[in-house]
């Protein structure tokens, strides 16, 4: 029977027919079934956590902002995750290469999902058993992972891991498709690798490449390049900095299939593939490292307070994140500068500790010359630094862990250690507590179980602190520290011991701060020291004089007797409730004549308490010193006003900052013309759109005449033989407090006003003698040295023939005492002046040449706590 009469039996045949119709039946059921089915899988893997149009469409990063010195070089960032954008187009082509050589080589001609690389994948680990197949993901699926969370597999059967598998390559294929849909080719690589955790901090390629390579990524080499794109696979395994060598067989994976590709030439690969991975540039990032950490820790509190306010707030509302919103912060520092600052500041630190540790060394700094009252205070100095120690906080928290539970179950507190400190201490402070927590915290002090865990505890405290341990202390040596056994009470005053400093310079013509240094070491003493308040001494005597000047018209010549005078109550326009006669530093008068210059030149507190009382009263000094930017109506935490209304203020008795100080002299460097310092010039969003603006207010303080005769006082106290051997015309002024527990200079040039305060951080920790612990020998060496360092860079171009402003008509009759200003009218002047220059050089009998190292003799602290 032929073939075409089969056919027609077939269809001739009812029963055939009908089982026909149910095979296609079958088949259109099956279709549709599958096409439901898929559907359903859709359904079921699309629902839960996958990415919505609106993360496709703006995925989120947590965006690092970056700070910018004035020339536009990055020196900092804030961040959570340490990332920050790369374009597509300024990828580096080595990353590029690797990248497409290894993870996707036909990336440019699929849709998202690579169809071939599955097909090779399934034959060569299915059916040939080959473990190396490589991966069927494309760089788009990779994205997609990234882009939604992942459950856990280890709590799953074999089945249930199949099914979860499944999922989730499901989920992987639609986002692909997604994306591939919302992006370009070029858009896609860039989020992968901007949005991809290189681990140890590095948060996308820039990052990484600048944690592992101490670089940018486009000037990654090959290798660099191939060892980053090698970490995509898994990077805590391929982990350079403790895996290297297994790390080194993946970069050398991925250089065999760049050269496969074309991209490296067979001659270099052998020699590449034989190069250790160099290391020796990798950091962490850490906010404590890197140039002006004192400098970038204030300016988070100042951008932070900014943003809180209301025009500075989001279009869409809400508050811009420093941390995550890719902020571009462009400040006035100059990097340059910056360095040379950190430079001085350190080289005379070292210098000032090791002549500390000498003249310390057989005396006991928390007993020496110290009556009960002063040792009390000393004590509880020191008992605040201990409550500051991790030790003291864990132990509290041990130790009052259950009367904590106890006090939110019974009353809903939870137990501070300052309020239960001072319970314990004083019973009477139940009355400074709220009412409606002082039953509570009256029961909570008195019971037994309270009163023996304080007892405990503070035993423990005592006990934890003398315990003998491994501590990582602060050192002036190529690492900046040094390990040493000690106990925890040793290595606390080891470090509160140390002399810190504060520099800051500013431009006088634009209120820019070139320069911010805030102390030691910011990894061991985060304190700032610009923005702190200290007594000022002697550095406010040239507003006195300019308001005499200015303002009662004594002329700068005008000679005063150098003897003892006093403001009683009673006299007019002074209000003090005692008499008042302060000494001079040296405790001496001479009863010779001096006029402002020598008055000024040698710091007699005499001749200033006699101008101040030729003006009758201290208020024109408070209006002038309100005018260089130090308000005299703000007041301070206890409510004391920051320049109060007595005359001690005109000898510096009066706590300032170095900011407030700095800005004030720029008046003094710019024609009388006050400058406020600003350290940011603009902020911009991450789409480059500016947040906010500076402008510097300035203001006329000083008249330009008698401003020029201040600018010649000035330039008198470093000429002669009190000169700094700066090429750069200059003035400056010293100051020295009570106890010598401060050291200031500050210095003025045409294009550069810089303020220097030094000392340490508790006021017992100072030099005990005026030789030792005066602003000249304390801070004024800072100065030098920078200022030095700064003419001397050839990458600066320091302007060292830049002159201040000409003065104008009338300062020669007015000044004309140019035979008075060094003259030496006592030997008390000579001789002080080769004391000066002997300090200059830190030479003296006691202790020979200054520069030897000396080491630190621990202190005992057995007799006083």
């Amino acid at each position: 029977m032929s073939v075409t009469d089969r056919i027609k039996s077939f269809w001739q045949n009812p029963k055939e027919r009908t089982s026909l119709k149910w095979i296609a039946r079958g088949l259109w059921a099956m279709a549709i079934a599958g096409v439901l089915a898929a559907i359903l899988v859709f359904v079921v893997v699309g629902s839960g956590d996958m990415p919505d149009f609106e993360d496709l469409e703006n995925p989120k990063y947590d965006l690092a902002s970056v700070i910018y010195d004035t020339n536009g070089e990055q020196f900092g960032k804030y961040y959570i995750e340490n990332r920050q954008f790369v374009d597509y187009k300024d990828l580096s082509p080595h990353v590029r290469g690797a990248l497409f050589s290894v993870e996707d080589s036909r990336f440019f001609s699929h849709a998202g999902i690579d169809f071939r690389a599955l097909v090779r994948v399934a034959v060569k680990s299915v059916l040939m058993g080959q473990s190396s197949s490589g991966g069927g993901s494309t760089i788009t699926q990779q994205l997609a992972k990234l882009l939604f969370s992942r459950d856990s597999l280890s709590n799953k059967g074999k089945l249930g891991r199949a099914v979860a598998i499944a999922k989730i390559k499901f989920k992987e294929w639609i986002t692909a498709v997604r994306l591939e849909r919302s992006y370009t080719k070029e858009e896609i690589v860039a989020m992968y690798l901007n949005k991809f955790e290189f681990i140890n901090g590095a948060h996308g390629i820039k990052s990484a490449a600048e944690i592992y390579f101490g670089k940018d990524q486009r000037d990654l080499n090959q290798s660099e390049a191939a060892t980053l794109v090698g970490m995509l696979k898994n990077p805590a395994y391929f982990n350079p900095v403790r895996f290297p060598e297994r790390t080194e067989e993946r970069r050398d994976m991925v250089l065999s299939m760049m050269s496969d590709k074309g991209l490296i030439e067979p001659a270099r690969l052998d020699s590449m593939q034989q190069a250790p991975i160099n290391m020796d540039n990798f950091k962490r990032a850490s906010q404590s490292e890197g140039i002006a950490p004192y400098f970038r820790s204030e300016l988070t509190k100042w951008i932070r307070a900014l943003l809180l306010k209301p025009e500075y707030h989001k279009p869409e509302g809400g508050t811009y994140d420093i941390y995550r919103d890719g902020l571009k912060i462009y400040t006035t520092l100059d990097v340059r500068y910056q360095k040379l600052a950190e430079e001085a500041v350190t080289e005379h630190l070292k210098e000032l500790q090791d002549r500390y540790w000498k003249v310390w060394r057989y005396k006991n700094p928390l007993t020496f010359e110290a009556d009960e009252f002063q040792q009390e205070l000393i004590k509880k100095s020191i008992d605040r630094r201990v409550r500051d120690t991790e030790l003291y906080k864990s132990l509290f928290n041990k130790y009052f862990a259950d009367i904590n539970r106890q006090a939110q179950k019974e009353f809903g507190l939870e137990i501070k250690e300052p309020t239960i400190r001072r319970l314990m201490d004083d019973e009477g402070y139940l009355s400074a507590i709220p009412s409606e927590a002082r039953d509570a915290y009256s029961k909570i002090s008195r019971s037994d179980a309270t009163k023996t865990q304080w007892r405990a505890f503070n035993k423990a405290v005592d006990e934890g602190m003398q315990e003998e341990v491994t501590a990582k202390v602060f050192a002036y040596n190529e690492e900046g520290y040094e390990v040493k056994e000690m106990t925890r009470m040793d290595s606390l005053m080891h470090h509160l011991r140390h002399l810190q400093a504060g520099l800051l310079s500013v431009d006088p013509k634009n209120g820019h701060i070139k320069a911010w240094v805030g102390g030691a070491d910011h990894r061991y003493f985060k304190y700032d020291h610009v923005t702190m308040r200290r007594q000022v001494g002697s550095t406010i005597k040239p507003f006195v004089y300019a308001t005499a000047i200015a303002v009662q018209g004594i002329p700068p010549c005008q000679e005063f007797q150098d003897i003892q005078y006093t403001i009683a109550p009673g006299d007019d326009g002074f209000l003090v409730d005692a008499e008042w006669s302060p000494s001079n530093a040296n405790g001496l008068f001479t009863g010779n004549m001096y006029n402002l210059y020598q008055g000024l030149l040698y710091s007699k507190n005499s001749i200033t308490i006699r101008i101040v009382k030729e003006m009758g009263t201290i208020e024109p000094v408070r209006e002038l010193l309100h005018n260089v930017g130090i308000d005299k109506y703000e007041r301070l935490y206890n409510d004391r006003l920051v320049l109060p209304d007595v005359p001690s203020i005109s000898l510096g008795s009066v706590d300032l900052s170095l900011m407030e100080m700095a800005g004030a002299y720029t008046t003094f460097a710019n024609d009388g013309i006050y400058t406020e310092p600003i350290f940011v010039e603009r902020i911009e969003d991450k789409h480059g759109k500016v947040l906010y603006q500076a402008s510097s207010l300035q203001r006329r303080a000083i008249n330009s005449l008698y401003n020029s005769v201040m600018v010649d006082m000035l330039q008198n106290n470093t000429g002669g033989g009190f000169g700094l051997g700066l090429k750069t015309p200059n003035g400056g002024k010293t100051g020295t407090t009570n106890d010598y527990t401060d050291g200031w200079f500050m210095g003025i040039s045409p294009n550069l006003v810089t303020g220097v305060w030094t000392g340490g951080d508790e006021k017992w920790v100072r030099f005990y003698t005026l030789d030792d612990g005066q602003g000249f020998v304390m801070a004024r060496p800072i100065y030098q040295k920078y200022m030095k360092k700064v003419e001397a860079s050839e990458e600066i171009g320091f302007d060292v023939t830049a002159t201040f402003k000409e003065p104008p008509a009338g300062f020669s009759d007015l000044a004309d005492c140019t035979r008075y200003k060094q003259r030496e009218p006592e030997e008390e002047q000579n001789s002080r002046l080769q004391e000066k220059i002997d300090l200059e050089e830190f030479g003296d009998d006691e202790f020979g040449e200054f520069g030897d190292e000396f080491e630190e003799t621990p202190v005992d602290t057995s007799g006083i706590f």
